[in-house]
């Protein structure tokens, strides 16, 4: 494959064919700090990533996945970003977003977005795994910061957003997923019109850069 015929930017190419800090050793010889494992039901990859902390900071990061070109060049370029000048600290890149990355990317064909979502959550989770395994288990944000849309189940904006990123793109798919207004249905209609908004950021059209507010 020489990715000619690809939709990919230049970048995402050289990501994959040229990924940057994949884990080539054991990872009990690696000695992590952190360890975070994430599988995702809408393409079927697989992303486990291993951090080391220093200072607070993201001192190296490398990761294994089974995934697309998407996932590899998300996850490759996430690597990147994290450990730039330093490192993030970890509260830093705890809020890594699949659009920081795809920015970065210069873009990535709509249909493949779910496949980048990958990375940021399983650098949370290894994040999160450092703070158990150091006792700051007290650091660990709360996730359900966003405002709650289905009060019943307790499912946030937030949540919505996630699901449309990682392939949902109408309110039935969102509805079997999560059972959002399955409940007192009230939140029915602002969830399905937070479905539409979401739809229409990532998916109308073909390259999504992550540029749109």
């Amino acid at each position: 494959m020489d990715g000619k015929d690809w939709n990919y930017s230049e970048t995402v190419k050289e990501h994959f064919f040229h990924p940057k800090n994949i884990l080539e050793i054991d990872e009990k010889e690696y000695n992590p700090d952190g360890v975070g494992y994430v599988g995702s039901p809408a393409c079927g990859d697989m992303m486990k990533i291993f951090i080391k902390v220093k200072d607070d900071r993201i001192a190296d990061l490398k990761w294994q996945t089974f995934g697309c070109a998407s996932a590899i060049g998300s996850t490759s370029m996430l690597s990147v970003m994290a450990t730039r000048n330093g490192g993030m600290t970890l509260d830093e890149a705890w809020k890594l977003t699949p659009e920081m990355i795809i920015n970065e990317l210069g873009g990535l064909p709509a249909n493949k977005i779910h496949c980048s979502v990958l990375g940021d959550k399983a650098l949370r989770e290894a994040i999160k795994d450092h703070f158990k395994r150091t006792g700051q288990e007290d650091r660990i944000p709360d996730d359900d910061k966003s405002r709650v849309i289905c009060e019943c189940l307790n499912i946030t904006e937030d949540d919505i957003r996630m699901e449309i990123l990682e392939g949902v793109k109408d309110f039935k798919t969102l509805q079997e997923r999560t059972k959002i207004g399955t409940v007192c249905g009230k939140c029915q209609d602002t969830a399905k019109t937070l479905v539409d908004f979401y739809v229409g950021r990532y998916y109308t059209d073909d390259i999504y850069t992550g540029d749109k507010k």
